[in-house]
């Protein structure tokens, strides 16, 4: 049998060692050191726009500190977009918050600024009052149409949370995405553009949000000579270890981002002609995806197999690949919770498939891939 492709494994890109050793030697083997002061400052550096980050053992963290910085508490209203992964809607349960779920728009796949209007407007209506918090996400690294989508929170004063945990690398107009929110959030686990193994950040606008996580991401000790708590915290900080590696991927995470692009391109070519086959790709100048996983859709009643058809017989040949994300509004767990919906996230996912897109894939790897899919 030929050998597995996996859809996104981490790559190593060889200065990983040499920070994880400065840990060692220095016994810094902890949560905090060095290496996380490090990672952190390179990834503001990346960022731009006087933004601070603070490096978390997750990205459900970051999203989880975000809401508790903006003062989500239990009964209220968070907004989330209902095409993502269920991490960006489970930190409002965790304060006993209740999220309300918005559809997507077909250019982007990411939240539809129009029916994001529409929900504030309705919820405002029968609750009495607004959404505490709008969490946008750039879905598969596509930016979200964040300047409507921020025109409209500015209009009911409500602040955006940018989940950005597939998108380090992407932009928007020349913004690098996770700049752009009240808060935003970074994800390096084991299938990003970057790993740390595990591990996420929140990026702040200021210094204080910044110091604020940081006393909440540490078990929220007040000052003093004893261990004395007047907050609930969290033990939330990534650990120096862990930073070491992110400080390594940060050395090549453009080289790795100019890869995945160069795959898009590739299956962008290679698919062109077969009949029923959409490759997801920017719709317009000015969106500058990092390309995380190329996704495509398939029209069954053109390409006469559906989605299924293809993932089943990729299967088969030792390919991995993965649905699109289940929307939020159509899981089990969130079956009672409000949505706002016009069937785009729901047709997503009955007829996307998330392709092989990791960084160390070769040309042949993908000719082989699209093969399966012409076959």
């Amino acid at each position: 049998m030929n050998p597995r492709i996996h859809l996104s494994l981490a790559r190593m890109g060889g200065r990983e060692l040499h920070f994880i050793q400065e840990a060692f030697d220095a016994n810094w083997v902890v949560p905090l050191g060095p290496n996380v002061d490090a990672f952190e400052q390179s990834l503001a550096d990346y960022l731009g726009e006087g933004r601070h980050v603070v490096a978390l053992s997750s990205g459900t963290a970051a999203i989880h500190l975000a809401l508790l910085l903006l003062g989500v508490q239990a009964d209220d209203e968070v907004i989330c977009q209902s095409f993502t992964f269920i991490a960006t809607a489970n930190p409002v349960v965790y304060l006993g918050a209740k999220p309300v779920f918005v559809d997507s728009e077909k250019d982007t796949w990411n939240m539809d600024p129009a029916l994001l209007e529409e929900a504030i407007i309705d919820r405002r209506q029968k609750t009495g009052r607004l959404p505490k918090a709008i969490i946008a996400v750039h879905l598969y690294g596509m930016p979200a149409r964040m300047k409507e989508i921020g025109e409209v929170a500015d209009k009911y004063g409500i602040p955006v949370v940018e989940d950005a945990a597939e998108a380090l690398g992407s932009s928007l107009n020349g913004r690098k995405c996770g700049a752009f929110g009240e808060l935003g959030i970074l994800s390096f686990n084991g299938n990003k553009i970057i790993t740390t193994s595990g591990g996420g950040a929140l990026v702040c606008r200021t210094e204080e949000q910044a110091k604020r996580a940081k006393f909440y991401a540490t078990q929220a000790r007040d000052q003093a000579p004893h261990y004395q708590h007047s907050h609930i915290g969290y033990n939330y900080r990534m650990s120096n270890i862990c930073a070491g590696i992110g400080r390594g991927q940060m050395l090549v995470l453009d080289e790795y981002v100019a890869r995945r692009k160069e795959i898009n391109r590739l299956y962008a070519r290679l698919l062109k002609e077969i009949p029923g086959i959409t490759v997801m790709q920017s719709p317009a100048s000015g969106y500058d995806p990092n390309c995380w996983l190329t996704c495509i859709c398939i029209d069954p009643e053109i390409a006469g197999k559906s989605r299924e058809d293809i993932r089943l017989n990729m299967e088969a040949g030792n390919i991995e690949t993965r649905p699109l994300w289940k929307p939020m509004h159509l899981q089990p767990v969130f079956a009672d919770a409000t949505a706002y919906v016009n069937g785009t996230c729901e047709h997503l996912f009955n007829t996307g498939l998330c392709l092989p897109s990791g960084s160390m894939l070769t040309d042949d790897d993908i000719l082989r891939i699209t093969e399966v899919i012409r076959n």
